[in-house]
């Protein structure tokens, strides 16, 4: 029977947020705002410094088409995560981008965290911009309910010496975090380092489910499986 935990670290993209909206909404709202920002921005500290790295990373290759090829390959990279995370704090700002996340997501985060549990999430994408999807939801701003937002400067998240990183930064017992992720190689990390596991297996998404860590296709699953306090049933 599996330990309840006291933490619940949780993934976004394909976990809490369904994949089509980072990948035809996020993506290519950032691509189409891009050269409007570098053209008119291009003296923003900010921008200028996500620039000076894309040219670092890119000799001879111009900043932007090199931005352009790494959103085609959705990198990992710190200049263009900075960059779009600009743009969608415009587009979040100006109400042109709103999170729709799963339905049982909202309401499973608020009992969780009434019941005291520590609600925190680690992402590729920058701790600015998991604030701006879960502080402009479709349920309103959700970022109270977090004690932590977590990005790639914990480092990559098949690397379990990433989660260990983070244990040490929050000051966790590996025991009681659960992990909560679609991705199998993020999973087989962070139980490496001793964290409880979860793959989130989403029919929305074409999840494939793997055989070495719980699987659940919802959040009242995990909740189940956990021991946790179960969320209240919302319709679709």
């Amino acid at each position: 029977m599996p330990h309840s935990p006291s933490v619940i670290l949780l993934d976004i993209e394909g976990t809490t947020l369904p994949v089509a909206f980072v990948h035809k909404v996020l993506f290519p709202y950032a691509r189409k705002a891009l050269p409007t920002l570098i053209r008119e921005r291009g003296n923003d500290p900010a921008v200028q410094t996500a620039l000076k790295e894309t040219q670092a990373a890119a000799p001879g290759v111009k900043p932007l088409d090199q931005l352009m090829a790494w959103m085609d390959q959705d990198a990992k990279v710190a200049p263009l995560k900075a960059l779009q995370g600009i743009v969608w704090a415009d587009g979040y700002a100006s109400g042109a981008l709103v999170a729709a996340l799963f339905p049982d997501v909202p309401p499973a985060l608020r009992a969780w965290k009434q019941a005291g549990l520590t609600l925190a999430v680690y992402s590729s994408g920058s701790a600015p911009a998991q604030r701006l999807i879960y502080g402009h939801t479709t349920d309103g701003d959700l970022t109270p309910l977090f004690s932590a937002f977590l990005d790639l400067d914990m480092g990559g998240k098949k690397e379990a010496t990433s989660y260990r990183r983070i244990l040490e930064t929050m000051k966790w017992n590996a025991a009681d975090v659960l992990f909560v992720s679609d991705v199998v190689a993020e999973l087989d990390a962070a139980q490496a380092s001793g964290l409880l596991t979860c793959q989130m297996v989403r029919p929305e998404d074409g999840t494939v489910a793997g055989q070495s860590h719980p699987v659940a296709h919802s959040i009242a699953e995990v909740a189940s499986l956990f021991h946790l306090p179960a969320p209240e049933s919302r319709a679709n």
